[in-house]
């Protein structure tokens, strides 16, 4: 059942005037019209023990449900906001279809085909992986320092959990075209039914493409991209970023990104003991500790990943975290906050995630 709540938000916005903020938009275009917020709920399956008692559809809670309106009305930017119940089935969201730049949200996707490579017996986490040069990528990348004139050599595991806690765009990369790159991402996706999320074609061509600019190998690790990148117009690049954020060449809803956390979370991706070890390893994420886990509070936790993309002057992209929240009771719920695009600065970004982490622990009364 879909239904859609009204905009105005006279009484709303009084009530929660703590959980938005707003500074003007500079040169950023002219909004359309904010789209209604969507409320899905979905039948919890029937109990032979009680066939005569009327089945009932579970319900979000008004004041999620106005809190999330508020927020994504509120917030100056382009927002997709998605709160999915995994256990009783109902989703809440702001704009929850519109697909937007993933960035680093789309290392999860990349955890996940590895983890199944593993279940298949394709691979194994402590298969031995030599890193040179070569493979080094650009922006946020540790492992570099690793790498010397003999190269580095590794293990799976050890490249996935620097990938999924420390983000690094290098050893992301390095399991990405281990496991057969992009195609076989995307494969994957569409095998286990997550919809809405498209998987793009690897950082570095990703940010070489947003950026106007065609990867060179010799940019490997970095420094030439920028400088490639420095000498360009801002026209030339504004006109790259606004192709890019028109249609994202990693684009994904927050309605599917939290399909797929709900999948992962159901054990319907990955085996038992796969699914444990990954979200052990986004528990224990070091980036964005100021984003959807600044809302915990004490017995809740959070396995998250973070994005974030380019900035054009004041303009900023791709700025996200998604993550799978577990209330004291074990209660669960897949949370995604995806900013395509802002002009707000980073405090007024991280206090919306906040405030959506907020908002559904004070739904759930915890």
């Amino acid at each position: 059942m879909s239904i859609s709540v009204s905009h105005r938000l006279a009484g709303i916005l009084a009530a929660v005037t703590s959980l938005g903020a707003c500074v003007p938009a500079g040169r950023q275009p002219m909004r359309p019209a904010p789209p209604p917020l969507t409320v899905t709920t979905v039948a919890p399956a029937p109990r032979p023990s009680a066939p005569t008692r009327p089945s009932t559809r579970p319900q979000p809670a008004a004041d999620l449900l106005n809190a999330v309106q508020a927020l994504g009305a509120s917030f100056k930017g382009q927002v997709g906001i998605t709160v999915r119940d995994i256990d009783e089935g109902w989703v809440v969201a702001w704009d929850g279809d519109t697909r937007r730049p993933q960035q680093s949200v789309s290392k999860l996707w990349v955890a996940i085909a590895v983890m199944d490579a593993v279940d298949r017996g394709q691979i194994s986490l402590s298969d031995r992986v030599t890193l040179t040069r070569a493979d080094l990528t650009l922006f946020h990348q540790p492992i570099r320092a690793l790498i010397g004139a003999d190269g580095y050599t590794t293990t799976i595991d050890e490249l996935l959990r620097g990938a999924m806690t420390r983000s690094d765009n290098t050893c992301n990369d390095v399991l990405l075209w281990r496991i057969g790159g992009p195609a076989a991402i995307n494969r994957m996706l569409d095998a286990k039914g997550v919809e809405g999320v498209t998987f793009g074609p690897g950082e570095r061509v990703l940010q070489a493409k947003t950026a106007g600019l065609e990867w060179r190998p010799e940019w490997a690790g970095g420094w030439g991209f920028l400088q490639a990148r420095a000498a360009m117009t801002y026209e030339a690049r504004a006109k790259a970023l606004n192709r890019y954020l028109a249609a994202p060449y990693d684009g994904a809803s927050a309605n599917g990104v939290t399909l797929g956390l709900s999948l992962l979370a159901q054990g319907k991706l990955l085996s038992a003991r796969s699914t444990a070890s990954l979200l052990t390893l986004m528990r224990s994420s070091k980036t964005g500790p100021l984003r959807l886990k600044s809302g915990l509070r004490p017995g809740w936790s959070l396995a998250h990943k973070t994005g974030t993309g380019q900035d054009l002057g004041s303009l900023s992209t791709g700025y996200n975290d998604i993550g799978l929240l577990v209330a004291p009771n074990g209660h669960r719920y897949a949370v995604a906050v995806m900013i395509a695009s802002t002009r707000e600065p980073i405090p007024v970004r991280m206090r919306l995630m906040g405030d959506v982490t907020r908002a559904v622990v004070a739904s759930a009364g915890n």
